[in-house]
């Protein structure tokens, strides 16, 4: 049966030792079979929500005790290299995709003037068919900044709008050897402020976790300062949220017991 887990944390770093924690004493064990690390033990959850009622408090890294020895989990500085990954469309000689280039530059099926045409499926603003910062145009073809464009819609037609989803999965992930782990990034305006809702397919705990949040964070101050709203929360989950078998002894002291002895309790 499964045996889905809900956290309720105050900042980004209670986030990560709460779940540490909970994956360290109730984590399913198995063995992948394919992907990036086959053949590499985990213990994985089998569906978690965590709800993030302050996100921006600082420090938005967590910080592991010193006395334990062990480094933390993502160095300073990483957000600096990292930020531009996820909003913006560059992209490495050698990579796939990026989530940044999922999400501020992805393929458009339609050109500037579709929407005169295609008025019966097309949104008929015409300034977001003019707006190159949301049709972007590169080399004769044209892309859509989704980030972009959820800010123009909350400011121009009302922040009461469901279909305002960062899309990062496309249905050809399938053929992809390591497909993204992150597929959307959903958003609502709520009491006056700009929540997200981020879910991933996959998750590493111990690295992921905290630099892909503390990255979306980031991202959603800058969105809500853009629309002219206040900072809101983050309820992030994944059905496949884990830590590896080279971190198990790491995890294992920051809790301070082992798995084993807490399995031997319950």
């Amino acid at each position: 049966m499964l045996q889905p887990l809900f956290i309720k944390a105050t900042s980004l770093s209670d986030a990560w030792f709460q779940t540490l924690y909970q994956c360290v004493e109730a984590g399913r064990a198995f063995t992948i079979n394919r992907g990036s690390f086959e053949g590499q033990k985990r213990l994985e959850f089998d569906f978690i929500t965590i709800h993030i009622t302050h996100p921006s408090s600082l420090p938005l890294l967590p910080k592991v005790n010193p006395a334990l020895g062990f480094p933390d989990p993502v160095e300073e500085g990483y957000l600096d290299d990292y930020l531009p990954y996820l909003m913006t469309g560059e992209e490495k000689e050698g990579e796939s995709y990026t989530y940044g280039q999922r999400i501020c530059k992805c393929d458009s099926e339609y050109l500037p003037g579709d929407y005169k045409k295609l008025t019966e499926i097309l949104v008929q603003e015409k300034e977001i068919w003019e707006d190159r910062n949301i049709l972007v145009e590169e080399n004769g073809r044209y892309f859509v900044n989704q980030m972009e464009m959820m800010i123009w819609t909350y400011k121009n037609k009302g922040y009461r709008n469901n279909q305002m989803i960062l899309q990062v999965g496309q249905p050809s992930d399938m053929v992809l050897l390591d497909p993204p782990c992150l597929r959307h990034i959903d958003t609502r305006i709520q009491d006056g402020k700009l929540h997200f809702f981020p879910y991933f397919r996959s998750w590493d705990l111990y690295g992921g976790f905290p630099a892909n949040l503390a990255a979306i964070e980031m991202m959603k101050q800058y969105c809500a300062e853009q629309i002219g709203v206040e900072n809101g929360e983050i309820i992030a989950s994944s059905k496949g949220l884990h830590i590896y078998d080279y971190v198990f002894e790491i995890a294992e002291a920051i809790r301070g017991r082992s798995m084993d002895e807490f399995r031997e309790m319950s």
